[in-house]
């Protein structure tokens, strides 16, 4: 049976990206990401909302681009996958978090009254050669 683990969020940075090195030199880059539901109370009328945050976390070009151009306040659409790690505290307590590992992400919104230019959207290859307008079967 197939299994799908795919997330999609449309929303903004809480803090500045985290960006961190790993040891073989691999950027890495955490966000905070706020996404907002809101709606109207059928008791009072009064309209809710509630924040939601999440942790994601970018590798490589896409860690750059993160780190380069987004800061607390960005809006970005983001795509990725959950992601449960499990490590040791230092009192031997062993801990989980849950993330979104971001594999595609969209900057929104305007910087300086500006539009923002469009960011890469991950480590995707180039699109390949124009093959003509030949159907292959």
């Amino acid at each position: 049976m197939a299994s799908l683990n795919k997330t999609t969020l449309i929303g903004n940075l809480g803090t500045d990206p985290d960006v961190r090195y790993m040891p073989d030199g691999t950027p890495t880059a955490t966000v905070s990401l706020a996404t907002t539901d809101t709606w109207k109370d059928k008791a009072t009328g009064e309209r809710k909302e509630k924040t939601e945050w999440h942790r994601v976390v970018f590798f490589k070009g896409l860690a750059e681009v993160v780190g380069q151009y987004l800061k607390k306040g960005s809006q970005i659409y983001v795509e990725g996958k959950l992601r449960t790690r499990k490590w040791t505290d230092k009192d031997g307590i062993d801990r989980y978090t849950t993330e979104i590992v971001g594999r595609e992400m969209q900057m929104l919104g305007k910087k300086d009254g500006k539009d923002v230019p469009n960011a890469p959207k991950g480590d995707v290859p180039p699109p390949a050669a124009d093959e003509g307008d030949d159907i292959p079967f």
